[in-house]
């Protein structure tokens, strides 16, 4: 139960929606290297959820559903189809779509009169339920992938109780985008709940080559707080201003030098963001078994022999044991210093991570800079005109002692804000 997102461990995050806990829910699990790509999550019930994601210039979004069973309601039924309709409707219709759901119904084997939507591999007869899977798919432009690709029954049939073998679970995509999908097909042996298998399909997003943005690189001036650095960085600014005490008053010059100066010393970085790894808990175990492991990595990319594969498996397993080990080991060491004064840190730290994981969305973008339209800078100055003015509302009686110009008395409390601290203040 809940509407929020979570990590789940392994380098995956969770985002979920669920409001009883025994029916119902939807979820969509990402790896950890593309958790900083999402920009938007939905959660329109706990029948239908999506998220959108930018890989390399390509907006994916990714849809969770499940269906109303069989002996449901038909109001219940529609209310579904048309909560799903209203989220494909709201995507643009260049972004790329792949719906994962329980659909609770059988399109059934042979396509024809739907050759445009589905293949012919699909499981017994068509039923009710499979037939708005159909009607869904013709109406949104979308293919039921499940169905293209020739398998052995065993690797089509997505439920199993007691004697029933049927397909229920579907893999959609839109039809323009059918030729990026390159295989789909049951996982054999491998169940999500107790009657249903695992569904996979391997897709080839095909990317536009990006613009290499501009590398912003940053003068280290974080390395003053060592005192050796701090010393050096003294010494070569008092050299570099001609031995002065006083700095000039000429500004522009002076920060010039101070500049200069702070680059000579201390350096700049690379300008390249950095990961957001979680590696406190590293040891020299761990860094000596990630580096063995890579070693094993190149020797195996230049001679893919058996031997080599095996040896780099084997550094994969060990580094997973090492991890677990250091992680266990590091958390201990935790849970003893939360119990001492010097606690502050950890607990900070720990905040931190937990405030990171519950976020959908990582990263804000830089909307302004990408807005061509006027309405759309309209919309963004009327919103921070929004905040300012509950804002000013809150503090209200900060002001109450100030004089407000008297020769502008039509202005807004705004406005007349603006004008008080440019002529008072």
């Amino acid at each position: 139960m809940g509407s929020k997102a979570r990590s789940i461990g392994a380098g995956f995050k969770l985002f979920y929606y669920g409001v009883d806990s025994k029916r119902n829910g939807v979820g969509v699990v990402l790896k950890e290297e593309f958790v900083r790509n999402v920009l938007e999550v939905k959660r329109v019930s706990d029948r239908v959820m999506s998220l959108k994601l930018e890989i390399e210039g390509v907006m994916l979004n990714v849809l969770s559903g499940y269906a109303s069973q069989v002996g449901c309601e038909l109001e219940e039924k529609e209310r579904f189809w048309s909560e799903l309709d209203e989220v494909m409707e709201s995507i643009p219709t260049g972004e790329r779509v792949v719906i994962g759901a329980d659909f609770n119904g059988h399109v059934g084997e042979g396509n024809r009169g739907d050759e445009e939507v589905m293949g012919k591999f699909g499981v017994k007869e068509r039923n009710l339920e499979g037939q708005m899977v159909v009607d869904f798919a013709k109406r949104m432009d979308m293919a039921v992938v499940n169905t293209y690709f020739h398998k052995r029954e065993e690797h089509r049939v997505t439920y199993k109780s007691g004697g029933r073998r049927t397909q229920v679970d579907y893999i959609l995509c839109r039809r323009g985008n059918l030729k990026e999908i390159s295989d789909c097909k049951v996982v054999v042996g491998e169940s999500v709940a107790r009657q249903h298998r695992m569904v996979v399909c391997r897709m080839t997003l095909m990317v536009c080559k990006k613009k290499r943005s501009k590398i912003e690189k940053k003068t280290k001036w974080w390395k003053l707080k060592k005192e050796e650095c701090c010393e050096e960085f003294r010494q070569k600014l008092g050299q570099a201003l001609g031995g002065q005490v006083v700095l000039p008053d000429a500004w522009g010059t002076t920060a010039e030098v101070i500049g200069e100066t702070g680059i000579m010393v201390l350096g700049v970085s690379s300008g390249r963001r950095k990961e957001d790894k979680e590696t406190w808990w590293w040891n020299e175990e761990v860094q000596d078994s990630i580096q063995r492991k890579r070693l094993a990595k190149k020797k195996w990319d230049m001679d893919r022999t058996e031997e080599n594969r095996q040896e780099y498996k084997e550094l994969q397993r060990r580094v997973k044991r090492e991890v677990s080990k250091a992680k266990q080991k590091a958390y201990d060491e935790l849970y003893t210093r939360l119990d001492t004064r010097e606690r502050e840190k950890d607990l900070y730290r720990l905040t931190r991570q937990r405030d990171r994981d519950g976020k959908d969305v990582q990263q804000v973008r830089k909307a302004l800079k990408k807005m061509k339209s006027g309405k759309a800078q309209d919309n963004a100055l009327c919103h921070k005109e929004k905040m300012f003015q509950e804002w000013f509302d809150k503090h209200n009686n900060v002001f109450e002692v100030l004089t407000w110009p008297t020769n502008s008395p039509d202005l807004n409390p705004i406005e007349r804000l603006w004008d008080l601290l440019n002529k008072q203040v």
